[in-house]
C-alpha cells in the first residue's frame, strides 16, 4: 500500500510539472529567506557633514566624512534633504549605513574618468577585473540601504555613454585573460582603457536595500549585484536610456526579491548571470533563488538570463508583471556552446506584454559563437502559465537547444498571442507540452461545407 501511495505521488508530480504547475511552496520558502538590510535608527543630515545641495558644491567630501561616522558609530542612515548634491568622485559604502534619499534630493556625479580611480575590484560583463570604481560601491559589506524617492543622476552622457565604439580592444583583452586564467590580480584596466563602470555596485555583499529612488543617466549597468545573497529591490523608477543601461544584474547572487519596479532601460530590464566561461566554472556560484513580481517594463528585454551564465541560474520566478512601454522580447533565456553551466526552474505566471518581437526565446546558440566548441548548457525544467501579448512581430515561442543537450521538460498553459508571424519554432528539445494555447487567435467553430467548397466541380 505504501509503495502504491509513493509511486502515485511520483506520477502526480510528474503531470502537474507537465502541466505547467508553478512551484509556490519553493517561492514562498524562498521568500522567507529574504529580508533586506536592516536600516540603522541612528540618523544625521549630510548638511551637518558639510555639504550643500546647490548643484556646485563638491559634496564628496561631506558624504566620505558622513560613511567614515557610520563605520565608527556601528551604523548611520544619512538623511538626503531636497536638493542637488554634486559629486566629484564615487561613493564607497561602509556596512550598517543607508543613503536616505529625500523627495527632491538629486545625487549628480561628475562624469569626468579619472575621478574613478584608483581601480576597485570589479567585474566586466562576467570577468573578474580591476577598473573604474562604480559610482556607488560597496564590498565585502553588510546591512546596505539606499531608499527614498530621490535621484541617482549618473551624469555619463557626455563622457563614459561614448566609450563603446572603443571598447573592442580592452573586452577582447579581458576575455584572453579570462580564457588563459591569468590571476585576477593582473586584469588591471584603468586608465587609458575603455570599459565603462557601473552606475551602483554591490560586490560580496549581504543584506542589501534598494528601494524607491530614480535612476538616469547610467555609464553602464545601473544596479550590478556580483556575489551577494539576501536583497531587495523594490520600487525602484528608471528613465536610463544610455548606452547597455540594464536596470538589475543580478551575477552570481541569491535570495533575490525584485517587485514593483518601474523600468524604462535602455537595455534589458532584469538581466541574471552568473560569470562568463573559465571565470564561471572555477567561481562556480550559481546566480538563485529570484523573485521578480509586479514590474512594469520598458525597453530592450524585459527578464534575460544569459548569456553570462557558466556559473549556472536557477529557481527563477516572474509572476504578475505587464508593460510600461515597448519591449523587444518578453522573456529571453541566451547560452552557446561556449558557456557550459545550466538554467533550470524557471516559472513565468501571469505575465502579459503588448507588441514584441518575441514573446518567449530560449536559445543554445545565441550570436552563433561557440559553435565548434563543447561547453553545453542544460536547459531544463520551464514552465510557463498565462503568458500573452497582443502581437509579436518575429514569433510567439522560440525554443533552440542543441543536439548534444536538448532543451527538457519545457510546459506552456494559457499562451495567448493575438497576432503573431511565426506562432512556434523548436529544434533539439524533448519533453514540451502545451495546453489551452492560443497562436494567432483563438479557432472558433469549424465552418459547414457550402457548394463553393465542392472540390470536384
Amino acid at each position: 500500500m505504501k509503495k502504491s501511495f509513493v509511486l502515485f505521488m511520483l506520477a502526480m508530480t510528474s503531470i502537474c510539472a507537465m502541466a505547467g504547475g508553478f512551484d509556490t511552496a519553493r517561492r514562498d520558502a524562498i521568500l522567507k529567506e529574504i529580508s533586506g538590510a536592516r536600516i540603522p535608527e541612528r540618523q544625521q543630515l549630510i548638511t551637518r557633514f558639510g555639504a550643500k545641495g546647490d548643484g556646485r558644491k563638491d559634496c564628496l567630501p561631506a558624504f566620505r566624512k558622513a560613511i567614515a561616522k557610520s563605520k565608527k558609530l556601528g551604523g548611520l542612515r544619512i538623511i538626503v534633504p531636497a536638493g542637488t548634491y554634486y559629486l566629484r568622485g564615487p561613493i564607497h559604502m561602509e556596512s550598517n549605513t543607508c543613503l536616505d534619499l529625500q523627495e527632491g534630493a538629486v545625487l549628480k556625479f561628475d562624469p569626468t574618468p579619472q575621478l574613478y580611480l584608483p581601480m576597485v575590484k570589479t567585474s566586466w560583463e562576467g570577468t573578474f577585473l580591476q577598473n573604474h570604481s562604480p559610482f556607488i560601491y560597496g564590498y565585502n559589506l553588510h546591512d546596505v540601504s539606499i531608499i527614498g524617492r530621490g535621484t541617482i543622476d549618473g551624469n555619463a552622457a557626455s563622457t563614459f555613454a561614448t566609450w563603446r565604439k572603443d571598447q573592442k580592444r580592452d573586452l577582447m583583452l579581458s576575455r584572453k585573460m579570462n580564457h588563459e586564467e591569468i590571476p585576477v590580480e593582473q586584469r588591471n584596466f584603468g586608465k587609458d582603457t575603455k570599459l565603462r563602470p557601473h552606475l551602483i555596485q554591490f560586490f560580496n555583499c549581504r543584506n542589501i536595500t534598494l528601494s524607491d529612488f530614480f535612476i538616469t543617466n547610467s555609464p553602464f549597468w545601473c544596479v550590478h549585484l556580483l556575489k551577494s545573497d539576501n536583497i531587495i529591490c523594490r520600487a525602484l523608477r528608471y528613465d536610463a536610456k544610455l548606452v547597455n543601461n540594464d536596470g538589475i544584474d543580478p551575477e552570481s547572487s541569491r535570495n533575490i526579491l525584485i517587485e514593483d519596479v518601474e523600468f524604462n532601460n535602455g537595455d534589458d530590464n532584469v538581466a541574471i548571470k552568473s560569470g562568463r566561461d573559465n571565470d564561471g566554472w572555477h567561481c562556480a556560484t550559481p546566480s538563485e533563488n529570484i523573485v521578480i513580481r509586479r514590474c512594469r517594463f520598458k525597453g530592450l528585454h524585459a527578464v534575460v538570463i544569459g548569456s553570462e551564465l557558466s556559473g549556472g541560474v536557477r529557481n527563477v520566478f516572474v509572476e504578475d508583471c505587464t508593460y510600461a512601454g515597448y519591449c523587444k522580447r518578453g522573456i529571453y533565456v541566451k547560452s552557446n556552446p561556449n558557456r557550459g553551466g545550466f538554467v533550470e526552474n524557471l516559472y513565468v505566471r501571469n505575465c502579459e506584454f503588448d507588441e514584441v518581437e518575441d514573446l518567449f526565446y530560449i536559445t543554445s546558440m545565441y550570436a552563433g559563437e561557440g559553435m565548434d566548441d563543447n561547453h553545453f548548457t542544460t536547459i531544463r525544467n520551464i514552465h510557463v502559465d498565462n503568458l500573452r501579448c497582443r502581437k509579436a512581430r518575429a514569433a510567439g515561442i522560440v525554443l533552440q537547444g542543441t543536439e548534444a543537450k536538448p532543451l527538457a521538460d519545457i510546459s506552456f498553459n494559457a499562451v495567448d498571442i493575438n497576432e503573431v508571424k511565426n506562432a512556434l519554432s523548436m529544434d533539439h528539445t524533448k519533453g514540451v507540452s502545451f495546453s489551452n494555447c492560443h497562436l494567432g487567435g483563438k479557432a472558433g467553430v469549424p465552418t459547414q461545407v457550402t457548394a463553393k467548397d465542392n472540390i470536384f466541380k
